[in-house]
């Protein structure tokens, strides 16, 4: 029988300023950092997937990147989208798409640490 996958277990965006980013992540999303982390990253206590934004990889160059991520969805999940959307476009977070009604609940698409597109669901 051939060996499978679970499914993600571990989610991290490539970022220049990894401070900026894990800032923009505590202060506009609310979370928290996970106990430990390796010196190039910082990785926080979401569940059930930890998420982090680290330092570049050798060779990655985001300099001539438009948009960071093109063609990766990110979701996160919220008690209230409806709330945090408010909450983004109260602080300048530039909303990419407009909150709207789906399977998963409402949602709505902003952008994130260094123009990665992020996408918030729920509540």
């Amino acid at each position: 029988m051939p060996v499978t996958i679970d499914g993600p277990d571990f989610v991290a965006l490539q970022v220049r300023d990894v401070d900026a980013a894990a800032t923009f992540c505590e202060q506009h999303l609310g979370l928290r950092r996970a106990a430990v982390s390796p010196p190039h990253a910082v990785v926080f206590d979401t569940k059930p997937t930890p998420f982090a934004v680290r330092a570049l990889l050798p060779g990655i160059d985001l300099a001539d990147t438009a948009r960071p991520g093109l063609g990766v969805v990110i979701w996160f999940r919220t008690a209230d989208a409806h709330q945090l959307h408010d909450q983004l476009a109260a602080a300048g977070i530039k909303i990419l798409t407009p909150m709207a009604n789906s399977p998963f609940g409402p949602m709505f698409s902003f952008e994130g640490p260094e123009g990665y597109t992020l996408t918030a669901h729920g509540g």
